[in-house]
């Protein structure tokens, strides 16, 4: 399931970048984001110390983070880059992607799994 969901995302992706009405290749640079996302949260695990703080501030940049790649494709379809469709197109990959991130964290990175 969360492979065909994260599959599914990078499909629109790729159709936002490479259908004959868009042609555009700018909705591609969305893909950076999804790499950063869980970084916040994997070095506030790492860490020791205060983890209330630590947690706070790692959810705030994740997202910031989430955020921005949302707001990437409307900035660009707003300055005429890209068309609506491909905006379209990537804001769904977005959220296919992310709730594959969340799928993740919550099914194989929970402390108390006990699924291994």
């Amino acid at each position: 399931m969360q492979a065909m969901l994260g599959s599914i995302a990078m499909t629109m992706i790729i159709l936002a970048c490479a259908l004959p009405a868009y042609n555009l290749w700018w909705p591609i640079f969305v893909v950076p984001f999804y790499l950063l996302c869980p970084l916040p949260t994997k070095i506030a695990k790492r860490l020791g110390g205060d983890e209330t703080t630590h947690a706070a501030n790692a959810v705030f940049a994740t997202i910031g983070i989430i955020m921005s790649s949302f707001a990437l494709p409307i900035v660009l379809a707003r300055a005429a880059v890209i068309q609506w469709g491909a905006c379209l197109l990537t804001l769904a990959g977005n959220v296919g992607a992310y709730a594959t991130i969340l799928v993740y964290f919550f099914g194989f990175e929970s402390s108390d799994s006990s699924m291994w």
